[in-house]
């Protein structure tokens, strides 16, 4: 799979197949030293966040789908939405957690594997906990409760840090991120920008209010006509 770096020059090529190739893929994304959140989604060049079928799949890429992975790996935990685990039929990433936030711990019919329910945890508000808490302990995964009635972004991050998990991937879906970006808690956002039109559908930001971005300060394209940008919100 090959990448060309654009943004910054000097223009570089990798085969992110090889070893060195995703050595210097891993150094690309490499995050800031601390903790962070990144917002991680993929959109059509219509802003949807879903393609054909109604998920993001029918969007994604083989490059997409390894920088996932090499944003998941260099996190503490992935953040999303009960509603897009049930759509997107998550599985509990390899290399790092996985946080879902809901009020009522309805994740439809996926359940994760034995094996992987350590790394799999709810996040409620206080208002649900005891709700979520019987269903995670149905599914045998335990719950973090945020200190708030309701789930802001800001009581979202301040309940994971109490697990230390402060380097933080929120990949949506649409309403989640959207809360996150117009809190501005996001202080990046990699985008992968898919090569096709799609009927209007979910905003990728959901109804989030105006967001302005600083100019990308890093930019991979690759062979299929994909983009993937990285850029920061505007000061």
């Amino acid at each position: 799979m090959l990448v060309t770096r654009v943004i910054p020059q000097p223009t570089i090529r990798h085969d992110i197949d090889s070893a060195d190739g995703l050595a210097w893929l891993e150094n690309e994304y490499a995050p800031p030293e601390g903790g962070y959140v990144r917002l991680n989604m993929i959109t059509s060049l219509t802003g949807t966040a879903s393609g054909s079928d109604g998920t993001s799949e029918t969007l994604s890429s083989p490059v997409d789908r390894r920088i996932l992975g090499v944003i998941r790996a260099a996190s503490d935990v992935v953040v999303v939405g009960a509603a897009t685990v049930r759509a997107e039929r998550y599985i509990a990433p390899r290399r790092t957690r996985l946080a879902i936030v809901t009020s009522t711990g309805d994740l439809g019919d996926v359940s994760f594997a034995e094996e992987d329910r350590d790394r799999v945890v709810l996040v409620a508000d206080t208002t649900h906990a005891s709700a979520v808490e019987r269903a995670g302990s149905a599914l045998g995964i335990d719950t973090v409760v945020a200190d708030a009635a309701e789930l802001s972004p800001a009581a979202i991050l301040t309940a994971l840090a109490t697990r230390d998990w402060t380097r933080v991937v929120c990949e949506g879906g649409p309403s989640l991120a959207g809360q996150f970006a117009e809190a501005r808690c996001i202080d990046e956002f990699c985008l992968s920008l898919a090569p096709q039109f799609t009927p209007p559908g979910t905003p990728l930001l959901g109804h989030a209010a105006d967001i302005r971005l600083a100019p990308p300060h890093a930019m991979l394209v690759d062979d299929a006509g994909f983009s993937y940008l990285r850029s920061r919100p505007h000061a």
